[in-house]
């Protein structure tokens, strides 16, 4: 099967990824066209394009000028190791085996708002651009009209190359809008987790994001081939809950920590 997930906001460049192996990514003529857009952009534009900021506004204009179409080991990192955050610390990338950095290169793919669609491996330059930015471009005004049914094409390249037609969406509901589900040639399964609090279970968003990120790992350690196998997944205490399932939607529960 093939997972989706987020990027991050947090970045790290300081440290050396764990493997020098690295690839290309396939979209950066698009990505291209983004940074001009964005070099055009002052750090005031940017903090309020953003909202964030006249420190990270200025960090994000600095990014946008330095941005060059070379991609090499020098001036960027390969974007598994690179993304930083709660999905992240779920997923743990810098402890997998090389085996699997292997099979997540053609079973992983993370969402981009500059980049599109990243294999783990592909060598990104560092940027801020979520995908539910507001950014007015040549082909509209966000960045879900400038993606159109790009990501989405390139999902399902990526779903007809790994063998079977399974999508399992553990992206954000932002991120996961930039796919068109309805020309998606396969079936999107999109698990839910909660976690116990005060008696009941919810989805509360900090251990949800680090819960989709160990289920990522789970799905590059264990390699499950149907839905009832992805059901098997058990890290960190999660279990699944036939009774709050739907065929499609998966339900994990966690008791109170």
């Amino acid at each position: 099967m093939l997972a989706v997930i987020s990027p991050a906001k947090t970045l790290d460049y300081e440290n050396p990824a764990p493997i020098a192996d690295f690839t290309q990514p396939e979209l950066t003529g698009h990505s291209a066209e983004l940074i001009k857009v964005c070099q055009a952009l002052t750090p005031a534009d940017i903090a309020s394009l953003m909202s964030v900021s006249d420190k990270i506004a200025g960090l994000n204009a600095a990014r946008f000028a330095s941005w060059r179409p070379e991609f090499s080991l020098e001036n960027a990192k390969q974007a598994l190791f690179a993304f930083r955050g709660d999905v992240y610390t779920g997923l743990d990338a810098d402890s997998l085996s090389r085996a699997d950095l292997d099979y997540a290169q053609q079973h992983l793919r993370m969402l981009s708002g500059l980049y599109g669609l990243l294999k783990p491996l592909d060598l990104m330059q560092a940027y801020r651009l979520e995908m539910g930015t507001s950014l007015a471009n040549g082909r509209g005004k966000n960045l879900y009209e400038f993606w159109g049914n790009i990501i989405t094409d390139k999902l399902n390249e990526a779903l007809a190359a790994q063998g079977d037609d399974i999508l399992v969406n553990l992206a954000s509901t932002e991120y996961f809008k930039a796919v068109n589900v309805k020309q998606i040639k396969g079936t999107v399964v999109s698990p839910v987790f909660k976690d116990a609090k005060n008696g009941q279970y919810k989805i509360i968003s900090f251990y949800a994001k680090k819960a989709r990120g160990l289920m990522t790992r789970y799905i590059l350690e264990k390699r499950p081939q149907t839905i009832a196998e992805l059901n098997d997944f058990n890290y960190d205490g999660y279990y699944f809950s036939p009774e709050q399932s739907k065929p499609l939607t998966p339900v994990f529960l966690r008791e109170e920590r």
